[in-house]
């Protein structure tokens, strides 16, 4: 009598845990009756399912990180590349993320290895170097069109690593250092093109007015002589001391 009685609650908390479930705040429950789909996903909090006849199934609405794995990239350019990228997503309909495709999670890292292939393959290394939030965006905006019937938000995607052959790391270094010497070319020619200027319009100063020229070469003098030199000798111009020469008509 005590194993009837034992068995008899035995069988009634099997029916209750099959029968209760509790879900989480970030959780929703697709629940099928005889195969069929409810109109609502139920939760969060307690739900009451029909034991035997009702199946739950569990969707997480919380952002899903994932990882691409490195991929074999060819340039638009024909330049063999390794990249990885990290995607952002999570389910905003849980009802068609179980319903019209198989498996969401499998589903989106599938495409999101062959979307950035594709993508990546029709730009040059060097706007991928250096424009990658666009290809960022672009990647992002296709993923979504494509996972919009699953009920999938993407939210962001992030090119990570981009490994380059060992040839083209030093084709890159030697065009960067390239880069840098006509640059620093530029810069002392411009600086010796606004030296030449400031001297012109200095010399065309100083021709308007000889004293102006005789002042300027006493300066120069003051200045060499406060260095600690040896005998220095300067030729004197005639137009310093004209001014203290007796006129010829003078006696």
């Amino acid at each position: 009598m005590i194993s009837a009685y034992l068995f008899v609650l035995v069988l009634i908390v099997i029916i209750l845990g099959m029968a209760i479930k509790i879900l989480n705040e970030y959780e929703r429950g697709v629940i099928f009756r005889l195969g069929r789909v409810l109109p609502k996903p139920k939760g969060p909090g307690l739900i009451l399912l029909i034991p035997i006849i009702d199946k739950m199934v569990r969707v997480s609405l919380r952002t899903v990180v994932h990882d691409v794995p490195p991929q074999d990239v060819i340039t638009r350019d024909n330049v063999s590349i390794k990249v990885n990228a990290v995607v952002y997503f999570r389910v905003i309909e849980p009802m068609r993320a179980i319903i019209d495709v198989e498996n969401f999670l499998y589903a989106t890292s599938q495409l999101s290895q062959t979307t950035l292939r594709s993508v990546l393959g029709q730009a040059e290394l060097d706007e991928l170097l250096s424009h990658r939030e666009k290809i960022n965006e672009r990647l992002q905006e296709i993923l979504d069109k494509h996972t919009e019937p699953w009920g999938i938000k993407v939210s962001n995607v992030e090119v990570k690593n981009v490994d380059l052959p060992q040839e083209m790391q030093r084709a890159i270094a030697r065009q960067a250092e390239a880069e840098r010497e006509r640059r620093a070319k530029v810069i002392s020619a411009e600086g010796e093109f606004q030296a030449a200027a400031k001297l012109h319009e200095a010399s065309d100063i100083l021709s308007q007015n000889p004293m102006a020229l005789q002042l300027r070469y006493l300066t120069t003098l003051v200045e060499i002589s406060a260095e600690k030199t040896s005998t220095i000798i300067f030729p004197l111009p005639m137009d310093l001391i004209q001014a203290f020469m007796p006129k010829p008509n003078e006696k």
